[in-house]
């Protein structure tokens, strides 16, 4: 008997344009820059802005990239399994909204919810989804 190994063969990544510092954010909320710095070590944060636009579309951006650095066709995907806290909306779930933004006709998906820790429960879930024999290209976003 053979054994299947699941492999990460691409990464991707999206971050939105827009570009709020703390200077922004101390104009409206009751914080400043040297306080949020001292503590988080944060400088900025990256904002998506324009009407209608949720976490599916970063996702979706991110699926388009790594189809079109492993040359192959959305529709070859099997499996889109989506870590987040911030879903678009309760139903349908985030990974179902990527499928269709992307044209991944042939794949289902769910989203996970675990806060930090979702991202690895997500990536050792599709592990185990190739390592079973019954999906070969399973996407992790």
């Amino acid at each position: 008997m053979s054994t299947i190994n699941a492999a990460i063969t691409c990464v991707g990544g999206y971050v939105p344009e827009y570009v709020m510092t703390n200077k922004e954010l101390e104009k409206i909320v009751d914080t400043t820059d040297e306080w949020i710095t001292t503590r988080t070590g944060i400088k900025e944060r990256r904002i998506l802005k324009g009407e209608g636009k949720a976490t599916s579309d970063m996702g979706a951006e991110v699926v388009k990239q790594i189809c079109e650095k492993r040359g192959i066709s959305p529709e070859e995907i099997d499996l889109v399994l989506v870590a987040t806290v911030t879903p678009d909306m309760p139903f349908p779930s985030t990974a179902n909204l990527i499928c269709d933004k992307v044209g991944a006709s042939n794949a289902w998906g769910y989203d996970l919810s675990a806060a930090c820790s979702g991202f690895l429960y997500a990536l050792v879930t599709g592990q185990r989804f190739v390592e079973s024999g019954a999906y070969k290209k399973v996407v992790v976003v």
